[in-house]
C-alpha cells in the first residue's frame, strides 16, 4: 500500500474543496433542511460536469474510471460542508451495484445516466427490524410466471424521495444470506409510495418506501435470483468506505472549528486554549481524526483492490470512525460551551450528521461483529 497521495489525487482533492466551498456554503445546506427541493437540481448537473458521478464508472460507459481511493477524496471533502445531495446512495452504493452484478444491457443504459446526472439511486434495504444483516430483509417476492410481486416496508431509506429508481433486495426463498435478490425499481410506479420522514440528523433525506403489490418483469432484477446477497455486501462494503470517508471530512471540519474557537474564545484575560483542559480535548480530537484518516485510507486500498482483508478493513473503519466521529463531535460542542449547543452554530449539525451516520449501514457494535466473524472465518 502506497500511502502518499499522487499527484492527481491532490489536484482532485483541492479542486473538490475549492468548489464545494464555494457551491455549497453552509447557509444552503440550511435551506435544504427546510425544503429540500433543490437537491439533485443545479448543484447535482454541475457535480456531472465535473465527472464525480461517474468517478469508478469505466471509461466505456462514460465514467472516469478511477479508484476507490479517489471516490473517497471525494467523499472526504463533501463530509467536510455536510452536503446533502444524495452523492453515497447513487455513486458510491447505485452504481457500483450495476457495476458489481447488472447484465450488459443494463450497465450500458444506466451508467451512463447516473454520470450525466439524469439518474439517481436510493438503497431500500432496512426493514422493522432494523437490522443491516441478511436476516432482516424478509420483504415478500412471489414469483408467477415470469412476474414479480413484491409487498411490504422499507424504513429509513436516505435519499429515496429524490430517487428514480430504487435498489431493493427482497427475500425470493430460503433464509439468511441465501435466497435474497435485488431488484432496481422505478419510483415512478403507483405502487411505490415514498413518505418523508422527521429525522434527527436534517441535512440527510431519509423515507419510509412501501411497496404494495408491486409487479416487476426479469429485466427488473440486478444479478441472479436468490444470489443478491453477496453483491449487497461488497456493494455495502465500498459504500461503508465512502461513509467513512465523509465522516472523516466533517471530524476534521470540527477540529478547525474547535481550534479556532479555543484560540480567540478568552476567559480570565487568556485564550481558552491555554487552558490543559481545553488542550486534552483538542489534542483528543487530533487524536482520532488521525486514527480515522489511517482506517479510511487503509480500507480504501484494500476494498478497492479487492484485498482478502477488505471486509474486514471495511468492517473495521466504519466501526471506528462512527464512533469516533460522534466523540469529535460532541467535544467539540464542549470547547464552544453554551454556544455550541445554539442553533445558529454549526456544530449541532455536524453532530447530529455524525450520529446518523453512525447508524448508516450498521452501528460499531454490528460492525465489529461482522469483522469478529471474517477474523474467525
Amino acid at each position: 500500500m502506497d500511502v502518499q497521495l499522487s499527484e492527481e489525487q491532490e489536484s482532485l482533492r483541492i479542486a473538490a474543496r475549492d468548489f464545494l466551498v464555494g457551491e455549497c456554503p453552509m447557509a444552503w445546506v440550511r435551506e435544504q433542511m427546510e425544503d429540500p427541493k433543490d437537491l439533485g437540481g443545479a448543484l447535482w448537473k454541475k457535480m456531472a460536469e465535473l465527472g464525480w458521478l461517474g468517478l469508478m464508472v469505466p471509461e466505456e460507459h462514460s465514467g472516469a474510471e478511477l479508484d476507490l481511493l479517489s471516490l473517497s477524496i471525494v467523499c472526504e471533502e463533501m463530509g467536510r460542508v455536510l452536503l446533502p445531495e444524495p452523492y453515497l446512495s447513487t455513486v458510491a452504493v447505485g452504481a457500483n451495484a450495476i457495476l458489481l452484478a447488472g447484465s450488459d444491457d443494463q450497465k450500458r443504459k444506466l451508467l451512463p445516466e447516473i454520470v450525466e446526472g439524469r439518474l439517481k439511486i436510493a438503497l431500500a434495504q432496512l426493514e422493522a427490524s432494523l437490522d443491516w444483516a441478511a436476516d432482516g430483509i424478509e420483504l415478500d417476492a412471489k414469483l408467477q410466471g415470469e412476474t414479480w410481486t413484491l409487498s411490504g416496508t422499507k424504513h429509513f431509506s436516505s435519499d429515496a424521495r429524490h430517487a428514480d429508481r430504487l435498489l431493493v433486495p427482497a427475500r425470493t426463498s430460503g433464509s439468511g444470506e441465501s435466497g435474497i435478490t435485488l431488484f432496481l425499481l422505478e419510483t415512478e410506479s403507483p405502487e411505490i409510495s415514498v413518505v418523508p420522514l422527521r429525522y434527527t440528523d436534517q441535512t440527510r433525506d431519509v423515507c419510509e418506501v412501501c411497496l404494495n403489490d408491486l409487479q416487476v418483469g426479469p429485466e427488473q432484477i440486478l444479478g441472479e435470483v436468490d444470489e443478491g446477497w453477496p453483491l449487497l455486501r461488497r456493494s455495502l462494503d465500498i459504500a461503508k468506505v465512502a461513509l467513512c470517508a465523509e465522516m472523516l471530512g466533517g471530524a476534521e471540519r470540527v477540529l478547525e472549528l474547535s481550534v479556532a474557537y479555543a484560540k480567540q474564545r478568552e476567559q480570565f484575560g487568556k485564550p481558552i486554549g491555554s487552558f490543559q483542559a481545553i488542550q486534552h480535548k483538542c489534542a483528543n480530537q487530533f487524536i482520532q481524526v488521525e486514527g480515522m484518516r489511517s482506517a479510511v485510507y487503509y480500507a480504501a486500498w484494500a476494498v478497492g483492490h479487492d484485498e482478502p482483508d477488505a471486509h474486514l478493513s471495511a468492517c473495521l473503519a466504519k466501526s471506528f470512525c462512527g464512533d469516533a466521529y460522534v466523540s469529535v463531535a460532541g467535544e467539540g460542542i464542549q470547547i464552544h460551551g453554551g454556544l455550541g449547543f445554539t442553533w445558529e452554530q454549526d456544530l449541532h449539525l455536524f453532530y447530529k450528521r455524525a450520529k446518523s451516520s453512525q447508524l448508516l449501514f450498521g452501528d460499531g457494535r454490528f460492525n465489529r461483529e461482522l469483522a469478529a466473524r471474517a477474523l474467525f472465518d
